[in-house]
């Protein structure tokens, strides 16, 4: 091999991850279990969705050995079947972590393969945080390194990045030595797919289940001989240019182990985009000023940045449009008070006065406000205007989740959700996740 083959990402990640230890990622240990207690919560939330049922339906039949668990229900499937079913119904809800700088959803396409392996295999807590956090950190650098373009160019980032982070992080599982390493990454780059025109369907959610599954699979085939490039990320003809970015490498792997991308984690309040959530959170403000004058409201106009007028200036035909929509969150944020489950739900999204509502809500842009930021205007019949600007919403880094919060959270998911898994069974198998010598135990926390 040449040298400079030798130096590629994929060979600079693998060197890294082979030779990271526990105690090199332990003071990120609790970020990573409220990373993984959110995943609970929102694969909880989701365990019944017709989508998980649907994919169950289509798996079942050619599932192998029924080894890992589908969370929230009874059913089991091979480890690969359960990558793809828990990633999915993780990322449903539009409810699950966000890493802000690139908008990737960390948890789903890497806990989820991740929790599959360890049941399978018998891994401990340990092991199982010391691969997610460096899966985490694997696919959020990749992440970095093409962003802002790479979703632009209409690549949903979660799938295509969250397939390396996968692929990494089962590597790691598997304690497969560093060559191998880079090899699943490599093999990771020719399973990465997605694309945001899907993100109002269930395909979006697929693509988060291919990463999953296909990052497991990678390493997987690495462990037994498969090779891939390890300039597979950057090279000439690799992942990052067919893709259309040219990557910034010095985000890529620069500083690999004395910056973690896991510190920079978000946790949603809300089951909706996370470019909407000051939206949800200046229209709780306004409705405060309004004091119950709903009916006297003329126009609504919401200001923000372009990404979030590309993503939520939406018509909404049901609830998946409702989670992407600027109109749907201001609506039912002054309405009903408030922005959780049931308030993006086919029952919530097609009431008659949401309808109206939201038909007074106007998107307009503001280049001056940054991503993630937004300012709402109220016109009432009166000619009397209210208005109130949000610059770090609820769950963001300036004002972030508790624990407790996320326990809330939890409990309210799966209540919402119908799972009938001991809720605070799951939460304190979590917190003190690094004290399991076998995760199994976590994986079937039936009521």
């Amino acid at each position: 091999m040449r040298q400079d083959e030798a130096q590629g990402a994929g060979t600079i990640f693998a060197d890294f991850v082979a030779g990271t230890l526990w105690a090199d990622v332990a003071a990120h240990n609790h970020e990573a279990k409220r990373s993984i207690l959110n995943f609970f919560a929102t694969a909880l939330g989701s365990a019944y969705d017709p989508a998980v049922s649907a994919a169950l339906r289509t798996l079942l039949p050619f599932s192998g050995a029924a080894t890992s668990a589908v969370i929230g229900r009874p059913e089991r499937l091979d480890a690969l079947g359960a990558s793809f079913v828990n990633a999915v119904s993780a990322n449903l809800l539009d409810f699950d972590d966000t890493h802000l700088d690139t908008i990737i959803h960390p948890a789903a396409p890497v806990a989820a393969p991740v929790l599959a392996l360890a049941q399978t295999r018998g891994f401990s807590g340990q092991a199982v945080l010391t691969a997610f956090i460096l899966g985490v950190e694997v696919e959020c650098r990749i992440g970095n390194a093409v962003s802002p373009g790479h979703y632009a160019r209409g690549w949903h980032i979660t799938s295509t990045c969250g397939v390396f982070g996968a692929a990494a992080a089962c590597a790691k599982l598997l304690e497969l030595p560093a060559d191998q390493i880079s090899n699943a990454i490599g093999i990771a780059a020719s399973q990465s797919a997605g694309i945001v025109e899907n993100l109002p369907s269930a395909a979006k959610n697929v693509s988060v289940g291919n990463a999953a599954r296909n990052g497991l699979f990678a390493a997987l085939l690495a462990a037994e001989g498969y090779s891939a490039s390890p300039r597979a990320i950057e090279g000439p003809l690799g992942w990052a240019r067919a893709m259309g970015d040219v990557p910034d490498t010095a985000r890529l792997t620069g500083g690999l182990g004395r910056t973690w991308e896991i510190t920079k984690n978000t946790y949603k309040p809300y089951p909706a985009g996370i470019v909407f959530h000051a939206v949800i959170d200046a229209c709780f403000n306004l409705r405060a000023k309004l004091n119950q004058r709903i009916d006297d409201i003329a126009s609504i106009t919401v200001q923000g940045s372009a990404l979030l007028l590309a993503r939520g200036d939406r018509p909404v035909r049901n609830e998946r449009d409702a989670r992407v929509s600027i109109h749907h969150c201001a609506a039912c944020a002054l309405l009903l008070g408030a922005a959780g489950v049931t308030e993006f739900a086919d029952a919530t999204v097609f009431r008659p006065d949401i309808v109206s509502l939201r038909q007074k809500v106007r998107a307009a842009l503001d280049a001056s406000l940054p991503d993630g930021a937004a300012r709402v205007i109220i016109q009432l019949t009166s000619g009397e205007t209210l208005s109130e600007i949000v610059m770090e919403a609820k769950g963001s880094l300036a004002d972030p989740l508790s624990d407790r919060d996320i326990e809330a959270k939890l409990r309210d998911c799966a209540r919402l959700g119908g799972a009938g898994w001991d809720m605070d069974r799951i939460i304190d198998d979590v917190w003190r996740l690094d004290t399991l010598a076998d995760v199994s135990g976590l994986m079937r926390a039936h009521g």
